[in-house]
Parts: structure tokens; sequence; C-alpha cells
């Protein structure tokens, strides 16, 4: 093994997979809501706080798998007041994020580490911007029911890639950055250390 994924998510096992790269994948079990507390509490913006969390992960994986080369990925959300939005708790949270987000702009920060013996190498923090329909009460109901169990491991509630698509209007930004990593900059990044055929 010389790649490894530290992330459970299905959305960027999928990207990589697709991409044609050999790897394998394990879940870091990094406390996101401790770190994430305790970013924002110094002042960090949701940019760094994605960065951080994908550097959390990396680390804590490749430090005990020597010469292999560890992906840690996380993705943070920005409300144009500031406001983070997290990963929905339940339904009810989940319906709750939509409605702050309908009819308005939000931006979306997927950052990308890779990480050998316990250290960082590389970095790339890819943003997204989108804008949301305005949804009814009634749209948001039926639509969290029939997709939470798989937006409840999503920031932002949606799966773009899937029903999700349905939730907006415009988006600025690479479709890899939305579903959970800046893929452009990482195939480079591979090519360039042999990981990725070039």
């Amino acid at each position: 093994m010389t790649l490894l994924l530290a992330s459970q998510s299905s959305g960027r096992a999928a990207m990589l997979r697709a991409a044609g790269l050999e790897f394998e994948t394990t879940a870091a079990h990094v406390d996101e809501e401790a770190l994430t507390a305790s970013l924002l509490a110094t002042g960090q913006t949701a940019r760094n706080i994605a960065d951080a969390l994908a550097e959390a992960k990396a680390i804590k994986i490749s430090s005990r798998l020597p010469g292999v080369t560890v992906i840690g990925a996380d993705s943070t959300l920005a409300l144009d007041d500031g406001a983070m939005l997290s990963k929905p708790a339940s339904p009810e949270e989940a319906a709750d994020h939509l409605r702050r987000m309908a009819g308005t702009r939000h931006r979306l920060f997927s950052a990308v580490v890779a990480a050998r013996d316990g250290s960082p190498v590389w970095r790339a923090v890819g943003e997204a911007k989108l804008w949301m329909r305005p949804l009814s009460d009634a749209f948001i109901t039926a639509y969290v029911a029939e997709h939470w169990d798989r937006i409840r491991w999503t920031v932002g509630c949606y799966e773009i890639e899937g029903a999700g698509v349905q939730l907006f209007d415009r988006v600025e930004g690479d479709p890899w950055t939305i579903v959970g990593m800046p893929m452009l900059p990482l195939l480079s990044w591979l090519r360039t250390t042999g990981l990725a055929s070039s």
C-alpha cells in the first residue's frame, strides 16, 4: 500500500476511483467538533478550519504507517453572515440548515492535505460559491425525509452529484471541490510524486 485516503466519505473515494487511482481507505477518527470549536475560539476562518481538519486526519494516520502517503480531506461551509454550518446531527437540524441557506449564497471550502511519516508534505484548498434557490417548507421536509441517510454525512445537507443539484440556482467553482476535494491540484501533485501515472 502506497496511498491511503483517511476518510470514510463515499464521494471522495468515488472521485479517486473514477480518476483511476489505486488506494485504500480508513477512518481517521478525529474529534472534528472539538477541533473546530478550538479553532473557532482562536478566530480561525472556515477556510483555515477545513485545512486544519484535513491535516489532522492525514497526520494521525500517516504517523502510524511509515512510508505511506495519506490523504486527508475536509470541507467547511460559511454563510455570508459569517456563520459556519457543520454536518447535521438530526433531520430537524438538517431542515434548519436548509432553511438558513435557502434563497442565499454560501461558500464551501474543501481542503486536501497529504502527509507522510506524520508530517504534512503538500496541501491545497478549493473554494466554491453556491446560490441556493428559495425552498418551501414542504420541499425541505420531503427532501430531508427522502435523503437523510445520505445527507447526514455532508456539510450543507446536500450531495450535489445527486438529488442535491435541485437545491441550486447557480454555482461557481469546480464540481470536485463541491463534492469534497480539489481534485485537479491533487492529481497534479500525485503525478509529480509518481503516485499517479503521467
